[in-house]
């Protein structure tokens, strides 16, 4: 699993391969509006007096604690508030703010290079602003949350600059928990199996709370978030705890219905889905424990005992989905979407049109026999029983370049595209909604490996580059792609704005209805609708659903 989460986090990982263009060419140009002012470097906030920095046409605020260090006591407790501050007093020092915090406790990502972490004092937040304001302006506030399988990842290695210059908004990026410290759970344990999540709501309820200390609009605040943070974005619209915190929710890439059968993240993986029942979690975090020799009374004070070390070696199958049965989740997020418990906000949801495709050539890069013509046939009847004849039929490897490209077509379309069709029809049926796909089919190698039988195609995390730079650097390399990067970050930060995506040189998102089928493509030259249920085959998946 591990291998798989590593491409969860792919978005991130070229910030050590040395690729990438150079500065970023899409700053927007500003309007008639009234003089901007030089916005102060120092501000005000409930994390203390912050002394930021600025750089080009933004100012960043970088390393801002949102809450007290997870540590000793503090470890699987859920996210402690600062203390209040004693700011403002004349000759105060203010705190720095011109460093990153502390990436949460990972592994380091092979084959992403994405480094590693021991330290817990990590719940920070960076806050990118536009250098100028405007008198009276009140800027969107987006807070995004980082992909990498629950497991790794940093807010830290997403630039938004390009987002904050061209979109005039703010964007807050969030460190939190991860692994056995974000998501393990114990019989008896509050907060089990959400800690990571709680961390998320957390910093969105601090970016409400500061955001005018940053020129933002505390009652026009986005939660955005790829991949796992995506699928904590659509399980943040069904908790009780955030009514009232967001404005509007965008999920990339990681709907609430995404599933995967046996076998479709690797060979060999049970079936699963992005969360997980309380009584779950605990009894795999219980079993875990016994194996680091921490069992009865005094499970919860010898697990605090462990070095970061050791935790971090525990499977990662035990703590990688966020868990459901009491607060802040006290429901299946799944469940809460087919029956409409969720908030009523306009939400901007969609994915890649290849997803699978990082999947698979990371599988195939470690393990070039993983998938063959020879054991097609049996992946199919693993993840789908008695419906692989069916499947193969549709999916046959004469239709396909590789037998690669043909099994991830089939996981594409089974365990991403289609449920995501399925949650964006089944939020419509009760808030304003709308669909992308992103499609470019020489999008960035965020990847960082090549496997030439499996083109990676729009896979899993290529969109990001779009949006951000990634380790500090722009990864796109050609005019077509830079021109679509502004597009879509018009779209994005429109939808900030006034919760509808629209972009001044290219066609408006469709709105999605219970029953609609039609999205927003995102590809060079190629904006327009896209009929995904078509494109994906979905009526053929919903006969066939799952054994």
């Amino acid at each position: 699993m591990r291998r798989i989460a590593a491409v969860l986090a792919a978005g991130v990982l070229l910030m050590t391969s040395g690729c990438g263009s150079g500065p970023s060419d899409l700053a927007a140009t500003a309007k008639d509006t009234p003089a901007p002012l030089t916005a102060p470097l120092t501000v005000t906030t409930t994390s203390g007096t912050l002394r930021g920095t600025a750089s080009g046409s933004v100012r960043k605020f970088l390393g801002v604690r949102y809450a007290q260090p997870p540590t000793g006591d503090g470890r699987w407790s859920p996210p402690r508030p600062l203390p209040a501050p004693a700011h403002s007093t004349r000759g105060a020092t203010p705190v720095d703010a011109t460093k990153p915090g502390a990436r949460c406790p990972q592994t380091a990502g092979a084959p992403t290079h994405l480094p590693g972490s021991t330290d817990e004092d990590c719940l920070f937040v960076n806050v990118t602003t536009p250098r100028d304001l405007r008198p009276g302006e009140r800027l969107p506030v987006l807070v995004w949350w980082h992909g990498g399988g629950l497991t790794s990842g940093s807010g830290n290695d997403y630039g938004p600059e390009r987002i904050v210059t061209r979109g005039r908004v703010v964007v807050v990026t969030v460190n939190y928990r991860l692994g056995a410290f974000g998501y393990l759970g114990l019989p008896g344990l509050k907060g089990s199996g959400s800690f990571g999540f709680a961390d998320q709501i957390a910093a969105a309820r601090w970016a409400k709370e500061n955001a005018r200390a940053f020129g933002g609009d505390p009652g026009n605040l986005t939660v955005f978030g790829e991949s796992a943070g995506g699928m904590s974005a659509c399980a943040l619209l069904t908790s009780p705890e955030a009514r009232g915190l967001m404005d509007k929710v965008v999920i990339m890439s990681g709907s609430c219905l995404v599933t995967w059968p046996a076998g479709t993240l690797y060979p060999k993986s049970p079936a699963q889905d992005p969360y997980i029942p309380l009584a779950q979690v605990r009894t795999l975090g219980a079993k875990a424990a016994q194996r680091l020799g921490c069992r009865g009374a005094d499970t919860l004070s010898c697990m605090r005992r462990k070095p970061v070390a050791e935790l971090l070696k525990l499977d990662v199958d035990v703590a990688n989905r966020i868990a459901y049965g009491a607060s802040p989740l006290p429901a299946d997020p799944a469940q809460s979407l087919r029956t409409g418990g969720f908030a009523r906000i306009p939400v901007l949801a969609g994915g890649t049109r290849d997803e699978a495709r990082s999947f698979v050539a990371a599988l195939l890069h470690e393990d070039p026999r993983a998938v063959t013509a020879a054991n097609y046939p049996g992946l199919i009847r693993t993840s789908f029983g008695s419906h692989a004849p069916a499947v193969a039929a549709r999916y046959p490897l004469k239709d396909y370049p590789s037998p690669g490209v043909a099994w991830a077509t089939v996981v594409t379309d089974a365990t991403w595209a289609c449920p995501t069709l399925t949650a964006q029809r089944a939020l419509a049926a009760h808030t304003r909604v709308y669909g992308y796909e992103f499609a470019d089919p020489h999008a960035p190698n965020v990847l960082g490996v090549t496997v030439p039988s499996v083109p990676l195609g729009a896979g899993h995390a290529g969109d990001l580059p779009y949006l951000f730079d990634l380790g500090g650097r722009n990864l796109l390399t050609t005019p077509e792609q830079r021109t679509l990067a502004t597009r879509m970050i018009d779209y994005l930060t429109t939808f900030a704005r006034n919760g509808r995506p629209t972009a001044p040189n290219g066609p408006d998102a469709p709105r999605a209805t219970p029953s609609s089928s039609t999205a927003l493509r995102l590809a060079p030259g190629r904006l327009g609708p896209v009929n995904l249920s078509e494109e994906h085959h979905c009526p053929f998946w919903e006969r066939v659903g799952r054994r």
